[in-house]
């Protein structure tokens, strides 16, 4: 039986500095991905590791991720089957060409999001600029513009949910569903939607089922946007102490 895990990056395979339970104090902290400079910033734990070494061993792995593909390029783990970028906008095969028959249906879908995209982001800047410590950005990759995200100097989520509340909840065009957003740490980011991994594994699936008759699927993920394309696979594996994590301990 051939089995496949579905695996996210960013906090669940490793993390910044400043996420690591022991920080720079780890003896044992890896690097696993730098920014342009070449300047490290990302690292995995001594569990992460063996985490990284027994999936290696026996399954076909398949990052699923919000990171463009450049960002994907300063990773330094040694990927050998498709990648999902930009949260699902991209699929990029073995030889690290774009899935032309996945990307001929967003770019088809994707014009009539752009628009209300600009729209709102219209006011996200305008925003931003009122009030110290935003970085906001529309995240081009493949001379398409998928989506935008912001961050603060504060680092939390804290500030980052005024402007959720106050600007991007209200915006008739997410009320409506044409666009959604997504908050995690200091990451909020607002999609078209359209733009999801669970429609790009949802894809990846259906063509692996295709070359295996019998096929077994994980799912790997720390966040509320890696829930629905865990929930695609037959088994998820989830960081301990995570959003995602949190949110299935502590409902009621």
């Amino acid at each position: 039986m051939q089995s496949y895990i579905f695996l996210d990056l960013d906090d669940t395979l490793f993390q910044t500095l400043r996420k690591c339970a022991l920080g720079a104090d780890d003896p044992k902290l890896q690097v696993r991905a730098c920014l342009p400079d070449g300047t490290p910033n990302s690292f995995a734990t001594h569990k992460q590791q063996w985490l990284w070494q027994w999936l290696a061993k026996g399954f076909k792995i398949i990052p699923v991720t919000g990171r463009d593909v450049h960002a994907f390029e300063r990773v330094t783990l040694p990927f050998q089957e498709e990648v999902v970028l930009n949260h699902g906008a991209v699929i990029l095969d073995k030889q690290r060409k774009i899935d032309s028959v996945w990307m001929k249906d967003i770019l088809q879908a994707l014009p009539a999001y752009h628009e209300k995209l600009l729209d709102v982001w219209t006011e996200v800047e305008a925003y931003c600029n009122r009030y110290p410590g935003f970085k906001s950005r529309l995240v081009r990759d493949f001379d398409t513009t998928w989506y935008g995200v912001v961050k603060h100097v504060d680092g939390t989520e804290n500030t980052l949910k005024v402007l959720l509340n106050s600007i991007i909840k209200l915006h008739p065009h997410v009320l409506e569903g044409s666009l959604y957003w997504h908050l995690n740490g200091n990451n909020l980011a607002v999609l078209p939607k359209i733009i999801n991994k669970e429609n790009a594994v949802g894809y990846l699936i259906d063509g692996y089922k295709q070359q295996h008759p019998e096929l077994v699927t994980f799912g790997a993920g720390d966040s509320h946007s890696d829930a629905p394309f865990m929930s695609l696979c037959d088994y998820a594996l989830i960081p301990k102490n995570t959003q995602l994590f949190k949110t299935l301990i502590f409902a009621e």
